[in-house]
């Protein structure tokens, strides 16, 4: 006998399990899972691929979702999912993730 799979239930792989109360307290340790991570806030944060923001817009939009908003952003540029001006004012997406709308 099977069961249908509950949709509340958090997938092994689900981003939000190391969220709490949609926010992020701690980068999680392994590498796949900050991956995960990031890029799930990278698409809440920067929804719109290549719409620009400038440092302090962004860093609000990641401290809402973030304990550590500029550690955020310095893993979404490292990570590739964003980049910015030589001077770092400006900062857009520019990859789509497996988390973004259709």
């Amino acid at each position: 006998m099977t069961t249908e799979p509950n949709p509340t239930e958090q997938l092994p792989g689900d981003p939000e399990r190391f969220l709490r109360n949609g926010r992020l307290e701690g980068m999680p340790r392994r590498w796949r899972d900050k991956l995960a991570v990031t890029r799930y806030l990278a698409a809440r944060a920067m929804p719109v691929l290549l719409e620009p923001f400038t440092e302090r817009e962004l860093t609000d939009r990641l401290s809402e979702l973030a304990q550590d908003p500029a550690g955020l952003r310095r893993a979404m540029v490292d990570q590739g999912l964003v980049q910015r001006t030589r001077d770092g004012a400006e900062y857009w997406r520019t990859e789509r993730t497996e988390y973004d709308h259709p």
